[in-house]
C-alpha cells in the first residue's frame, strides 16, 4: 500500500509540480507522526525520497507493533551494550527479548552448510588473475578528432606487431602514453575491477601470448593489450568458509522467522497507512 497520495499542480510557466499528502499511519490506534517518519527516513538513504519514506514508515510500524506485543506480554529486559559501546533503550531490549522468546528458529546442520557450499560453489572461487602489458595511445573521449587519431595509431601499432610480435616491449617504450611504457608496457598482475570494463573484457577473451587484434577503447584512450599469463581462480575449501556459511544461514533463518512473526502480529492488529504483509522482510534486528 502506498503511504503517500501523489497530487500535481502547475509551476509558474506551466510545468507540473509534485506534491504529496501523507496518509495517517497507525498501529492499533497509536499514530506514528510524520515528524518521526522524517527522522527515521534519514536511516534509509535512497536516491528516491519516496522509497526512503516508505521504508521509514514500515520500520516504525514494525517497531510499534513489537513494542505493543512486548508490553502485552509484560516483557521487561535489561538493556545490553554492544561492542561499539552503544546501549539499547529499554524498549529495544524488550523487543529483542520478545523475538528471542517467540521466534522458532530451526538450526542449520552440517549437511545444510555443505549443501549450500555445493550449490553456490562459484561464490567461493577466487577470481582469476592476469599478467598483462599494454600500449596506450592517450586521448580524451570527449575530443572526437583526437580520439579517432589515437585509435588509428593503435591500429598501426597492431599491424606492426602482427608482423613482429617480439617488438611489443620496444614499441611500448617508444610510444605508450602510460608510465608502464618504461617497463615495456608491463602492468603486472591484474584482478577484477583493476581496469575499466572494456579493458577487462579484452583480457578475458585473450589467450596467453595473444595481442588484441583491434584497439581497445576506454575513456583514457586506445589500448593495444597483450596477455602474458592467466592464473585461474581456485575454489576456496569448505573448511575455510564454513563459519561464514553458518553465520549467513543463521541470519537467513532469523529473517524468515521474523518476517513470519511480524506477519502474524500484523494479521491480528488494526494497521493503517502501511502494509506489513508476509511478502516483505521486516526491518528489525
Amino acid at each position: 500500500m502506498t503511504i503517500a497520495e501523489q497530487k500535481s499542480d502547475q509551476k509558474p510557466g506551466g510545468s507540473p509540480r509534485r506534491r504529496f499528502a501523507p496518509v495517517t499511519v497507525s498501529v492499533n490506534g497509536v499514530e506514528i507522526p510524520a515528524s518521526a517518519i522524517a527522522r527515521e527516513a534519514q536511516n534509509h538513504p535512497s536516491g528516491d525520497p519516496d522509497m526512503a519514506w516508505n521504508q521509514a514508515v514500515r520500520a516504525l510500524a514494525i517497531r510499534e507493533l513489537l513494542r505493543q506485543e512486548a508490553e502485552r506480554l509484560d516483557i521487561v529486559a535489561e538493556p545490553l551494550t554492544d561492542e561499539d559501546g552503544r546501549r539499547e533503550t529499554a524498549e529495544e531490549a524488550a523487543q529483542r527479548v520478545l523475538l528471542e522468546r517467540e521466534l522458532v528458529l530451526p538450526v542449520p546442520d552440517e549437511e545444510s552448510y555443505r549443501r549450500y557450499y555445493r550449490q553456490n560453489e562459484a561464490r567461493f572461487r577466487s577470481p582469476a588473475l592476469y599478467e598483462a602489458a599494454h600500449i596506450l595511445f592517450a586521448a580524451d573521449s570527449r575530443d572526437t578528432t583526437a580520439y579517432a587519431g589515437a585509435v588509428e595509431k593503435a591500429r598501426a601499432a597492431i599491424a606492426e606487431l602482427q608482423a613482429a610480435p617480439d617488438r611489443f616491449s620496444e614499441i611500448a617504450k617508444g610510444l605508450s602514453d602510460c608510465p608502464s611504457g618504461a617497463v615495456g608496457g608491463s602492468l603486472g598482475q591484474i584482478g577484477p575491477g583493476d581496469t575499466t570494463p572494456a579493458f577487462e573484457a579484452a583480457l578475458i577473451h585473450l589467450e596467453p601470448g595473444e595481442t588484441t587484434e583491434e584497439p581497445v577503447e576506454t575513456p583514457y584512450g586506445a589500448h593495444v593489450i597483450r596477455l602474458d599469463r592467466r592464473i585461474d581462480g581456485r575454489t576456496v575449501p569448505f573448511e575455510a568458509v564454513r563459519e561464514k556459511i553458518a553465520d549467513y544461514l543463521a541470519e537467513s533463518v532469523w529473517r524468515r522467522a521474523a518476517a513470519q512473526y511480524v506477519s502474524i502480529l500484523a494479521g491480528r492488529a488494526s494497521i493503517t497507512g502501511v502494509d506489513l504483509g508476509a511478502s516483505a522482510t521486516p526491518l528489525v534486528q
